[in-house]
């Protein structure tokens, strides 16, 4: 089947998609953007989160043709040409960012907290960051990157 899709503003069409494919296999096989890592494939980990019609969703867990004439934004879509969103660049200033597999993740339900609630607690950073796994980091410099933004 055909998939025509908007991804970080740019409409985008992949052929031959196949009837079980993830939204991640599209994004990072398909139309190369391997922001959104494939750790766990099952929703579990949110390392392939990513905006679905501006909702945070696991994109293993989508199916590609679920997204026909949606819209998508992913980890690189934050970014302004060469400039960082400023999660991204705090993650970077903070030292949040270790082997980096879960990071886009993190970066993506950041983002999405911090544009629901500016000023967010430590109790609702930790609620809305805890979809996502990190097997290097005691998440305190995570934790620190978004309040940095916060502020």
């Amino acid at each position: 089947m055909r998939v025509n899709v908007t991804v970080n503003g740019e409409a985008r069409e992949a052929d031959d998609v196949w009837e079980g494919e993830s939204l991640l296999y599209l994004l990072r096989e398909r139309l190369g953007l391997p922001g959104s890592k494939n750790a766990c494939e099952q929703g579990e980990c949110g390392s392939c989160t990513v905006y679905l019609d501006g909702t945070p969703v696991c994109a293993c867990l989508v199916a590609a043709g679920q997204v026909e004439g949606r819209e998508v934004r992913t980890v690189e879509g934050l970014a302004r040409g060469d400039r960082l969103d400023p999660v991204q660049q705090s993650f970077v200033d903070a030292g949040a960012v270790q082997c980096g597999f879960c990071t886009p993740g993190l970066v993506v339900a950041a983002h999405d907290l911090l544009a629901r609630v500016p000023e967010p607690s430590d109790e609702e950073i930790r609620e809305a960051l805890a979809g996502n796994l990190c097997r290097c980091t005691g998440y305190e410099k995570i934790l620190d990157a978004v309040r940095a933004v916060a502020r």
